[in-house]
């Protein structure tokens, strides 16, 4: 007999970083010895999308018609899990993908991770990636459906704690901080060679239009009607991925300065940090900016987006130079200093004292939920 029974609904993550959410999470209840006496149940995509036998405290259900339409999604979140939650006796729920569900009585919380709501679409982007637009207005609305049900919201930054407590009115003390715990890069396993001829910029990415691509290609172009040369910058992307990187590979495609190969592995991505000299981050909204955190193990230059996001990821690291995202000759001038005189005039940093309810791992935030 349990404790209690929890369930972590998870229906929506089936890939990459958000999958890597959930994997996490259930890997710090399978390690912790916090809960011994508790049941969980995880409602998956798929099964097959993990290694069952590796966990013991953790059943799995599968509902594999989550992602085949928005009607299945939204009538498990609205309508069946209240069914669930009673029949399998749940005595918490924790939604891991944004929508706070109708479970009757049951005490819930919410981990939020997607920004969306929280950018105003330019008629560029809404022209070049539609979906953005229509994703902005979707979450704008279901994160209001039951949010203030919650016993917490879960996000992952101070700001965004800022906007759901302003936009929707929830309590600012029912709102948790809980950083994603950072990948740690093995730097000692890490090939390639170190390009020491010139000076070469980096930028991994998926397309997306709030990754702001174009004021990289505009930054260059200013660069070499300017005569500057020995530099090189290279992008994730390769112009077969959609719309926007079209776009992206026909205004800037010719470029000498500016490489691009297509979406990249890990392992390689690590490389191109390893061989290039300076990140450039220009995207417009994360929730966090992995390649951020992940650039600063390597204890080289950034020049990153200034906005609240950038800032908070940055933290208390004294290599980084904030520029305006929107402002393509701002940062042509810090690229041209660190190409010509090797310098950049980096920004003062400091790491954010987060008020409570802070947690820094998994193990912390389940506690929190739960007991």
């Amino acid at each position: 007999m349990f404790k209690k029974k929890i369930a972590i609904s998870a229906i929506n993550l089936f890939e990459g970083g958000p999958l890597s959410v959930l994997k996490d999470c259930l890997q710090a209840i399978e390690n912790s010895s916090q809960f011994e006496d508790y049941g969980f149940v995880a409602l998956v995509h798929k099964i097959n999308l993990f290694d069952v036998s590796a966990y013991k405290k953790v059943t799995f259900v599968e509902f594999p018609k989550s992602r085949t339409s928005y009607f299945y999604r939204l009538y498990y979140e609205y309508f069946y899990f209240n069914k669930f939650a009673i029949e399998n006796k749940i005595d918490f729920w924790f939604s891991l993908h944004d929508i706070s569900p109708n479970v009757g009585t049951v005490p819930q919380a919410v981990y939020c991770h997607n920004p969306s709501p929280f950018k105003q679409i330019s008629f560029k982007e809404l022209f070049i990636q539609p979906v953005i637009f229509m994703f902005n207005l979707f979450y704008s609305f279901l994160y209001k459906i039951n949010i203030k049900k919650n016993k917490y919201v879960v996000v992952q930054q101070l700001w965004l704690k800022g906007e759901f407590s302003k936009r929707f009115g929830v309590q600012y003390t029912k709102i948790v901080i809980a950083k994603p715990q950072e990948a740690k890069v093995d730097l000692n396993s890490i090939g390639g060679d170190v390009n020491k001829t010139r000076k070469s910029f980096v930028f991994p990415t998926f397309p997306r239009s709030f990754k702001n691509i174009e004021v990289i290609g505009e930054a260059v172009q200013i660069l070499d009607k300017e005569g500057v040369g020995e530099f090189s910058v290279t992008v994730t992307i390769d112009g077969s991925e959609n719309k926007y990187s079209r776009n992206i590979l026909d205004k800037y495609g010719k470029l000498r300065y500016l490489n691009f190969i297509g979406l990249q592995p890990r392992e390689t991505v690590y490389q191109l940090y390893k061989e290039s000299d300076c990140l450039i981050f220009p995207s417009t909204l994360e929730t966090w900016g992995l390649p951020i955190s992940e650039y600063k193990q390597f204890d080289k230059p950034m020049l990153v987006a200034k906005l609240p996001y950038a800032r908070e990821t940055v933290g208390g690291y004294d290599k980084a130079k904030f520029f305006n995202p929107n402002d393509s000759q701002e940062l042509a001038s810090y690229m041209k200093e660190f190409i010509l005189l090797d310098k950049i005039d980096y920004d003062t940093t400091k790491s954010i004292d987060y008020p409570k309810p802070y947690v820094q791992d998994w193990e912390a935030l389940m506690v929190l939920l739960i007991k």
